[in-house]
């Protein structure tokens, strides 16, 4: 059978039975659930259907379950998709710029038409992969999204795309080897996502979150996204602010511009450390929250800020630095004992020492808690100790 046989056999009514059946099966049971399943079903179908729930199974993470159990999933598209809050997001930034209808080049499964489609806008959805076209298809229907979403096989690069408002472009990332880091080795290249967002009224081209600044065109604003504290993308905009970096943090939307801010100036340790989110160190917009806080850095090349007071920020993480130690374990050690510290949480930033290993070696036990920061300050391996802010 098939790729787009099975695939077929799976939207029939026996196989929307089988992942009825199997959409909250147990995978270390998947053996003698096969072998049950094929007394009554041919057995090429029962495998289609088990691939298929453990692909939704995984994509709960990213659609959430109402969603990712109506949808069909590739294992390339589970791992590649964009996650529905960051579509969500990019579908409204579309929306307020007054865009109807978007071209949505190399769409995947269709994650992003799915949002755009949501946000209202029409889309054209192209792949060139027909498995993956016709799972973009289905999952349209599926959501009934059908009516704002046309799918269309072929390559994107002989897409015309003057009918519509913005174009989108997700380049494959990944090839046989693994993630791809050289924007020029993206399919298509980034080279050609720019051609084709310079010929556009707006655009967004999605880029991995290393993209180097020097590799991000002047009249393009460069947005990175993190979605519950994890970085997620990078996104190229074009037709919004030239040159502008923006960090955003989901799921609460809050949102930094700048870049245009000198280097923090380095200070002794503070009170307070504050650890930027992901997503304003990549858009290197610590300068900004630095100045917001009234700190410093700790070291010049270290992404972590201290100031002397407290002061309520989205943009970073807070921790009351109760000590500061030269490394050195055994110190550390005698210290978390004399502190009844059982619960030991362990961050690093500048330091080549695992957390595993820390924890490995202090032992910690008792009934207290506290956070080691392993790092360098003004240039010197350091630890420092203390406890999120404000609890």
């Amino acid at each position: 059978m098939t790729d787009l046989a099975a695939f077929a056999a799976l939207r029939s009514p026996e196989g929307q039975t089988l992942l009825d059946v199997l959409r909250d099966h147990d995978p270390a049971q998947e053996l003698a659930l096969a072998s049950r399943l094929r007394r009554d079903h041919p057995a090429e179908l029962v495998s289609a259907a088990l691939g298929q729930a453990r692909l939704r199974q995984r994509a709960v993470a990213k659609f959430g379950a109402e969603d990712a159990y109506r949808m069909y999933f590739t294992p390339n598209g589970v791992e590649q998709s964009t996650r529905a809050a960051v579509a969500a997001h990019r579908a409204a930034r579309f929306k307020a710029l007054g865009v109807t209808s978007v071209a949505d080049l190399c769409s995947g499964i269709g994650g992003d038409a799915l949002a755009f489609a949501r946000a209202g806008i029409s889309v054209l959805a192209v792949d060139r992969d027909p498995l993956t076209a016709e799972t973009a298809r289905a999952n349209a229907a599926a959501l009934g999204l059908g009516h704002l979403i046309e799918v269309r096989c072929a390559d994107v690069t002989e897409i015309d795309t003057t009918p519509y408002d913005a174009v989108f472009v997700d380049p494959a990332r990944r090839g046989g080897r693994g993630r791809i880091f050289d924007p020029e080795a993206y399919s298509p290249p980034l080279s050609w996502a720019v051609g084709a967002a310079r010929a556009a009224r707006f655009a967004a081209l999605k880029v991995a979150p290393g993209i180097p600044h020097e590799a991000v065109p002047e009249e393009a604003e460069a947005e990175w996204i993190s979605d519950g504290g994890d970085v997620k993308e990078a996104v190229l905009w074009f037709g919004t602010e030239p040159g502008a970096r923006r960090a955003t943090l989901l799921p609460g939307g809050a949102a930094l511009t700048g870049g245009t801010l000198p280097d923090p100036a380095v200070r002794p340790v503070g009170r307070y450390l504050y650890e930027p989110d992901g997503a304003v160190i990549r858009a290197h917009l610590v300068a900004e929250v630095a100045e917001a806080l009234g700190g410093g850095l700790i070291d010049e090349t270290i992404a972590y800020v201290t100031a002397d007071t407290l002061t309520p920020t989205p943009y970073a993480a807070a921790y009351e630095i109760t000590d500061e130690l030269p490394f050195n374990l055994k110190k550390l050690k005698a210290l978390l004992r004399e502190r009844e510290v059982g619960v030991l949480t362990v961050k690093k930033r500048g330091s080549a020492v695992e957390p595993e290993e820390i924890r490995r070696k202090v032992k910690p036990k008792g009934p207290h808690s506290a956070t080691v920061l392993l790092t360098r300050v003004a240039g010197a391996p350091t630890m420092l100790i203390g406890r999120p802010a404000g609890r």
